[in-house]
């Protein structure tokens, strides 16, 4: 077992899910590459400090350049706001440092393309957890078995409520398009859907803002988008985002049809996956829902009973060892830095349609 320093930029709410995934991966996963919680950067050095003392970091800073040129960091996970993303990641890949940084790739798409050219020939994975769950890595494996025959349709949703009420205060996450709906929630299912059923070649879409203003002021982005799609193997889609659907918590859903079958997946229940057979007697025909256990990918590390369930934290840490399975194997492991830039594409794409109101080749963007 070899150490390596990991730097974590930003210590909230994904910084806090870092820290704890790398402390814990080896464990969980015996990797060859053990992380040593070496630096954690945020604001201020009063709250770096606090993030090292809570989460264990051998040192704080609060200038996110003396961590990435540190020697003891040898790699880095940047969980900051997205207009941080870039120049980060630049910095360290010219230093040679494998990088981890959380969706969406970038503010910009021009942000995104100079992070995908800086990450070339190196070590570099974008942050979508919830498509690493073992129900949705299990229907990935049905997909492309054939399980279901081909995939005709896909409906898929990311929709919260966190903003569902009016009254709720204007804050940073009311402005600016990369904190809207579709630069905050649409990059999970979008990337979903890559995932699952391939790349997208064209969409139309709508966006909109709920609520235009809000207690302290005025909403700059979209509370919700929905789209029309169509992949390249032909399938037809539709997707909806949404951080204003009351009563959904984690809705991070999907349904795919096939010619013979069909799977349906929703993130509020994530242990779970629904799948359906045609060639099922009549009699007993329908929708079977599969408890995931130990023959699912990556459940049996965090616990050996079937249905007993594993957890949002433990996306992050299965994040962690892929991240540190391609630094120890020199090999990129997906989604990689073009992975996420696929994602904003489909992104600016979709803002594109919504302002023309026309379908838009994703490719033009």
């Amino acid at each position: 077992m070899t150490e390596i320093g990991i730097g974590i930029v930003g210590g909230g709410y994904m910084g806090k899910a870092h820290a704890v995934a790398m402390s814990a991966v080896g464990a969980v996963f015996n990797t060859a590459l053990r992380p040593r919680l070496e630096m954690v950067c945020a604001s201020s050095p009063e709250s770096a400090e606090a993030y090292r003392k809570a989460f264990g970091f051998a040192r704080a800073t609060s200038d996110w350049q003396t961590l990435v040129n540190d020697p003891r960091v040898e790699a880095i996970v940047i969980a900051t706001p997205q207009a941080f993303h870039r120049p980060i990641a630049e910095a360290a890949f010219a230093l040679n440092k494998p990088v981890f940084c959380e969706k969406p790739l970038g503010a910009t798409i021009d942000d995104s393309r100079a992070m995908v050219a800086a990450a070339k020939g190196q070590i570099s994975m974008a942050g979508f957890n919830y498509i690493r769950t073992p129900a949705s890595q299990f229907a990935r494996q049905l997909v492309a078995q054939g399980a279901i025959g081909d995939v005709t349709w896909f409906r898929g949703e990311h929709t919260e409520d966190f903003l569902a009420d009016p009254s709720a205060p204007a804050t940073w996450r009311t402005q600016g398009d990369a904190n809207g709906t579709m630069g905050d929630l649409a990059p999970h299912m979008i990337n979903g859907a890559l995932a699952l059923i391939g790349p997208i070649t064209s969409l139309i879409a709508e966006v909109e803002t709920v609520h235009p203003t809000r207690p302290g002021g005025t909403v700059t982005n979209d509370d919700h988008g929905q789209m029309m799609c169509r992949f390249e193997n032909g399938a037809m889609g539709q997707m909806y985002f949404s951080r204003v659907s009351h009563g959904r918590k984690m809705g991070y859903a999907y349904e795919i049809t096939g010619t013979t079958g069909a799977i349906r997946f929703d993130q509020e229940d994530q242990n779970a996956l629904w799948l359906y057979s045609m060639d099922e007697p009549e009699a007993t025909r329908g929708f079977r829902k599969i408890l995931t256990g130990p023959a699912h990918p990556d459940y049996e590390p965090f616990c050996q009973g079937p249905g007993h369930g594993t957890g949002y934290q433990d996306q992050i840490i299965i994040e962690a060892r892929d991240f540190l399975r391609a630094i120890e194997t020199n090999t990129p492991v997906w989604p990689t830095f073009q992975d996420g830039m696929d994602v904003n594409q489909v992104v600016a794409a979709a803002l594109a349609s919504s302002r023309s109101k026309a379908w838009v080749d994703v490719r033009s963007i």
